[in-house]
């Protein structure tokens, strides 16, 4: 798409924050209770981003599947939240949004628990603008995608079911997700046409059943049974809204695409409940989709791959063929189509048949367990009697504390950080780290910092073990994870953590690295010295040397107090790298940055630290140079006496330098260190034909200080330079009391 223009920067500040709140509380919508302390400060901050976008207005975003726009502007898409959130918006079927005025935490709850819902229920509800209709908020407009013409497509327009491209294999991907996969308009057309051809569907089957495996190769059968479950109910579903008359077809299309199957994988479909919430049941309507000779393949297949019927067998035999005639009719069939086959010729096949053709018939839906483990079921109901009427184990408190929220969330976390410490496949390793990366900004934002430390502490471990597989992609986790949105709000914050919390967000930091500093640097745009601030430079300045160029942006803010936080930051830091940032603070002209910026000099130990506060005394005049002569001496630290003693020895002291040096002197003087005693005694003896005037003044300033230090040496001093010193010297120092 080709844009005319571009957003204002406010106007695309405003949206990127709004995009960013938006993302993380539809995750946190999700993952915890409405009732959670996450949800409400997830959805207090998306309140805050839609007002500032606002300003009390009406505001208007319009959705295309991979950007954001207003008044027909998109949004930059250099930022990955303005897709993401477009993405997102889209796949809900959402083509505009409209804030009136003032939005409202009720609006924006009842907002994300449209966006919430369920793809299938939410369009056989009528869309979310219909459902916003009946049950949303005044402060929000919806608008959706038209229905009625995504219905009423033509024939053509659709690319054939079976063609293996790009939508095919995201349609693939998606059903074999962990996520719940929400289709866009193609891809339900695509769907649409798969549900019509068995071929078609055992095809799409058996694409999402291959990932199902364990590490030798060996199928996961009750993991590609549910994958196989989550294809059909995508198929049934699409067409039970976009072609409702075709609902028979297609479950005769799936009885015959799930017969080519393996059926080991079909037997458990066959045993899989179905969810009464889902109206007509799959696996029923499944059932009864089966003609005899379908169940008679299964049946033959099943029998020739085990060499036996189990009970298992008999069970899914029971519930395809209820009725003994058909029952009959259906081993009729299964006895022919095994007779020519090896199992068939068998010597023991008769023996093996006649077992087998008893228990099927027979089946009287006895329980399948162990006795032991019936005399236990059986005993459950005596139990539960007693416990209610007062017998309660000891452990309950126990039992219950362990199904608590936070302790089912460190589950988690743990067994996450195990699935990664036990992976051996790079591609899977890479995978588990994006996982852990989200849930790392789901803890930050709820606040569950201890648990967020160990995510990042594994991520971090594996990311600097030597070889170690997965180790790039849990280094990139971090780096996004330390400029992400939740590390931002988790910076805000800091100010208002108890010690614990602050102890777990600093390991958090460490574990992340260097790019958390991203997240940190807007905590130092404060006028006063919170908390908050104070420990964030605690956090950058933990970084050392890396975080100079981290924060090198923040010298160019045009907020004095920013400008004066940096420099402070990189004194603390002390590191050569800091020097030229520093000089440039310096020439900013502000006297109380000055003071902060040769504050920082002085602690840095390198020439270069040295010739930068001789070029600003020597370039500066008035306040400027007055506050740096004050922060030289502000702390009468003997550590910057060297500093002083390079000044005024690269000086040039009767010519351009003078009062560089006259102020330099002085500076020793209130120091009043001993080793500034060679250095102010060497000056005093300087002699010249000319310029006497300045002569004398550095004559007398050098003296002065002597006089002000006041010790032992700096008396010896003073003596001899009033016994060997010139006739001005002997003068000057003749008239000190």
């Amino acid at each position: 798409m080709t844009q005319a223009s571009q957003l204002s920067p406010e106007l695309a500040r405003g949206l990127l924050q709004l995009a960013r709140a938006l993302l993380v509380a539809a995750r946190n919508w999700t993952l915890y209770p409405p009732e959670h302390s996450a949800v409400a400060v997830t959805v207090e901050r998306l309140c805050d981003a839609i007002r500032k976008s606002s300003l009390g207005s009406a505001f208007g975003i319009g959705i295309t599947p991979d950007a954001l726009l207003i008044d027909g502007t998109a949004a930059s898409t250099s930022d990955s939240a303005i897709v993401e959130a477009a993405a997102f918006l889209h796949d809900r079927d959402l083509v505009h949004i409209t804030f009136l005025g003032d939005i409202s935490y009720d609006g924006v709850c009842a907002l994300l628990r449209v966006l919430a819902l369920d793809a299938t229920e939410r369009r056989e509800r009528g869309g979310p603008a219909k459902i916003w209709a009946r049950e949303g908020h005044p402060s929000l407009i919806l608008e959706q995608l038209d229905y009625e013409m995504i219905l009423a497509r033509r024939e053509g327009e659709v690319a054939e079911p079976a063609k293996r491209d790009d939508l095919w294999r995201s349609i693939v991907l998606s059903i074999a997700g962990a996520q719940k996969a929400v289709f866009d308009e193609r891809a339900q057309q695509r769907l649409l046409e798969i549900a019509g051809s068995a071929i078609d569907i055992r095809e799409l089957a058996t694409a999402v059943m291959a990932p199902r495996v364990n590490l030798d190769g060996s199928p996961l059968i009750t993991s590609q049974a549910a994958a196989v479950i989550a294809a059909f109910r995508h198929l049934t579903s699409i067409v039970s809204v976009m072609a409702p008359d075709r609902t028979p077809e297609v479950m005769t299309n799936l009885a015959a695409a799930a017969a080519q199957l393996d059926p080991h994988v079909v037997m458990q479909v066959m045993q899989t409940e179905d969810d009464p919430r889902e109206g007509p049941g799959l696996v029923k309507g499944l059932a009864s989709a089966f003609d005899d000779v379908k169940v008679a393949q299964l049946l033959a297949t099943a029998l020739a791959l085990d060499g036996r019927a189990s009970d298992r067998l008999a069970t899914i035999f029971n519930t395809i063929a209820p009725d003994e005639d058909r029952k009959r009719r259906v081993l009729s069939l299964t006895r022919n189509l095994l007779s020519e086959t090896d199992f068939g010729k068998a010597g023991q096949f008769q023996v093996l048949w006649a077992s087998a053709e008893e228990l099927l018939i027979s089946y009287n839906d006895k329980p399948f367990v162990s006795e032991a483990y019936r005399t236990a079921l059986d005993g459950v109901g005596g139990r539960a009697e007693r416990m209610a009427a007062g017998e309660l184990p000891p452990e309950l408190p126990a039992w219950m504390d362990s199904l608590g929220k936070d302790n089912v969330r460190t589950l988690s976390v743990i067994l996450l950080i195990d699935l990664l410490t036990i992976e051996r496949d790079a591609v899977r390793a890479a995978e588990i780290a994006v996982d852990m990366e989200a849930l790392a900004e789901d803890l930050l934002m709820s606040g569950a910092y201890g648990d967020a430390r160990a995510v990042t502490s594994a991520l971090a471990a594996r990311a600097g073990a030597a070889d170690a597989i997965g180790g790039e992609a849990c280094r990139q986790a971090l780096d996004r994870l330390g400029e992400s949105n939740a590390m931002r709000e988790t910076a805000a914050l800091l100010g208002d953590i108890d010690e614990t919390g602050w102890e777990a967000i600093g390991g958090s930091v460490a574990a992340i690295g260097p790019s958390s500093i991203e997240a940190l640097k807007g905590v130092m745009a404060s006028e006063e010295e919170t908390l908050a601030v104070r420990r964030a430079a605690d956090l950058i300045v933990g970084f050392g040397r890396v975080a100079v160029a981290r924060i090198a942006a923040l010298v160019d803010d045009e907020r004095w107090f920013v400008q004066r936080n940096i420099a402070q930051l990189l004194g603390r830091i002390a590191a050569p790298e800091a020097v030229p940032l520093l000089q440039s603070l310096l020439r900013k002209g502000e006297p109380r940055v000055a003071r902060a910026a040769v504050s920082a000099l002085c602690g840095i130990r390198d020439p270069s630290a040295a010739r930068a506060i001789h070029t600003i005394l020597r370039a500066a005049t008035g306040d400027v140079r007055r506050a740096v002569i004050d922060a030289l001496v502000a702390d009468r630290d003997p550590r910057v006496v060297p500093m002083l003693g390079r000044i005024v020895a690269e000086s040039h002291p009767l010519g351009r330098d003078h009062d560089v040096v006259v102020e330099t002197l002085t500076a020793l003087g209130t120091v009043g260190s001993d080793e500034g005693i060679p250095i102010l005694a060497k000056a005093v003896r300087q002699r010249a034909f000319f310029r006497r005037k300045k002569l004398r003044a550095i004559k007398e300033k050098g003296v002065g200080a002597l006089v002000r230090i006041g010790t032992p040496r700096a008396a010896t001093a003073l003596e001899e330079a009033g016994r060997t010193g010139d006739r001005m010297l002997k003068k000057i120092v003749a008239r000190q009391p």
